[in-house]
């Protein structure tokens, strides 16, 4: 996760950043009519590319779905729930990078139904923490309940990436090999941190973002309090807000293991 931070010290991945966000902006923004919740989410093509990009430009991509979902909030009118759609999104851009070099070295192609179960895998997992975020943040602002938002944005993620990015990945990732642009090349090999470290950090991640947004349905639908927010508020922004919290943050640990 360190990489998030020094990856701005390399000319190429900060143009990589900035590639990344425009491209994804670029699809953003016309389907901004095309809205879900009005003046919240739309129908967004766009979400395959934190995934593919994800696979190929690593941290890059983390900050440019950051940047790019920011410039693309820009144009349908900046609020303060777009902190948390940057926050969801750079961790959209996060995930399937650092979750796949963590346990695998096998490229990010589908080929054969291993590597293809592994990929949908970790996409879900990503649109989950996503999703996630978005609806906690804006619960907690007070905007939409977590069990409409939380769900409309996990299907927008999913439906489009499952879709779409194992066949971009398929056709870019052995041309972007070859020209040598793959975040490894342009960043160096790492030291592979001790298995322990590796098995702690995506038990986190998984078990983080699956409690945290199975918590977030529960606790905004009325069926369940976190014993470490039993508060009783008419709209639930405090338990749904305190509620997954320190799920987020079991998560975003295990990302920081990894």
């Amino acid at each position: 996760m360190s990489e998030l931070f020094r990856m701005w010290g390399n000319t190429r991945m900060v143009v990589l950043t900035a590639i990344c966000a425009a491209l994804y902006a670029a699809i953003l923004i016309p389907f901004k009519v095309v809205p879900l919740i009005p003046g919240i989410t739309e129908f967004r093509p766009a979400n395959a590319i934190p995934v593919v990009c994800s696979f190929l430009f690593g941290p890059a991509a983390a900050w440019g779905a950051a940047f790019g979902n920011l410039i693309g909030d820009f144009f349908g009118g900046l609020g303060p729930g777009d902190l948390f759609g940057f926050l969801a999104n750079l961790l959209y851009g996060l995930v399937p990078y650092a979750l796949w070099e963590a346990v695998t070295d096998v490229p990010p192609v589908p080929r054969g139904p291993l590597v293809s179960a592994g990929l949908l895998a970790v996409i879900a997992l990503a649109a989950t923490l996503c999703a996630t975020v978005v609806g906690w943040g804006l619960h907690l602002l007070g905007f939409h309940p977590f069990t409409v938002l939380g769900t409309v944005v996990l299907v927008n993620n999913l439906v489009v990436a499952v879709v779409l990015a194992p066949f971009l990945l398929a056709v870019l990732y052995p041309r972007v090999q070859r020209a040598r642009l793959l975040y490894r090349d342009l960043l160096g090999p790492r030291l592979p941190p001790p298995r322990w470290r590796i098995a702690l950090g995506t038990a986190l991640v998984v078990v983080g973002t699956v409690a945290a947004f199975a918590a977030g349905e529960l606790i905004a639908g009325g069926r369940w309090v976190a014993p470490w927010a039993a508060y009783a508020t008419a709209s639930r922004r405090l338990e749904v807000g305190l509620g997954l919290l320190p799920l987020l943050g079991l998560a975003v640990g295990g990302l920081a293991l990894l």
